[in-house]
């Protein structure tokens, strides 16, 4: 049994009034390697990262996609209100990296540059700061098996535990926006991409600010999918507890 479905059994929680939306740019689509820290010393049970130098000093090519930018807003669902309350450059030694990752979508198609990264704020200053922001708070994503499944669950951030899901801003947008599977016999909606759906669930208005642009930074995408939140739940279209579509199987 899972851990949101040992929740279902308990007693229903009160619905937050704050809750945190987080958004990642990545290097990739495939996701951080290693779910558990892979320089584990099995006998002793203790991470070897500051043996070999810290996070700082690991040889980041070896483990899979990485966060380069990171960005969180606090939703309050009763005043509809968006504040900013972190965002950070993910900084790397990326004289290692490999030709692929210097070249990822990222920083093709935005302006961000591998530069900012190389000069931004140390990973361990990023991770240590984040963990700070979020540690016992209720928070998702626009997308969750994404940001959360694929990275910041997995090494190096290892956040698992550390904060409260609520519903994933995304798992609502598919049943408001209801674009059809273009796979045939396939009754179940697509996932909407976020600027869509906030295009269409607000109805062309733009309390994010981003003039019809989705510029895939991580803390303006945070604000728009925190207004689609606010949005979708003052329609009643939005549960944070409902966790329906969380697994496959559910």
């Amino acid at each position: 049994m899972n851990d949101f479905q040992s929740a279902f059994n308990m007693k229903r929680m009160d619905v937050p009034d704050t809750i945190l939306v987080l958004d990642t740019e990545t290097t990739g689509l495939e996701g951080a390697r290693y779910i558990d820290d892979p320089t584990m010393d099995r006998f002793f049970k203790c991470s070897r990262v500051e043996q070999m130098g810290g996070y700082d000093a690991l040889d980041w090519k070896l483990y899979g996609d990485l966060v380069v930018d990171i960005g969180i807003c606090e939703v309050s669902l009763s005043k509809g209100t968006v504040k900013d309350v972190y965002s950070a450059i993910v900084g790397y030694d990326t004289d290692s990296w490999t030709q692929e990752m210097e070249e990822s979508w990222i920083f093709e198609n935005t302006d961000l540059t591998v530069d900012q990264v190389r000069n931004g704020v140390p990973f361990s200053q990023v991770r240590k700061e984040v963990r700070d922001v979020i540690k016992g708070r209720w928070l998702t994503t626009y997308n969750v098996q994404y940001d959360l499944d694929k990275f910041l669950y997995r090494f190096p951030w290892n956040v698992k535990g550390l904060f409260n899901e609520v519903r994933d801003i995304m798992f609502s947008a598919k049943d408001v926006c209801k674009l059809k599977s273009p796979l045939y016999g396939v009754k179940e909606y697509r996932y909407p991409k976020l600027d869509y759906a906030y295009k269409t669930i607000l109805k062309g208005e733009d309390p994010a600010g981003i003039n019809g642009v989705q510029d895939h930074r991580a803390l303006s995408d945070a604000r728009v999918a925190s207004h689609l939140m606010i949005k979708m739940f003052n329609d009643g279209q939005y549960d944070p507890m409902d966790f329906s579509g969380r697994y496959a199987r559910d």
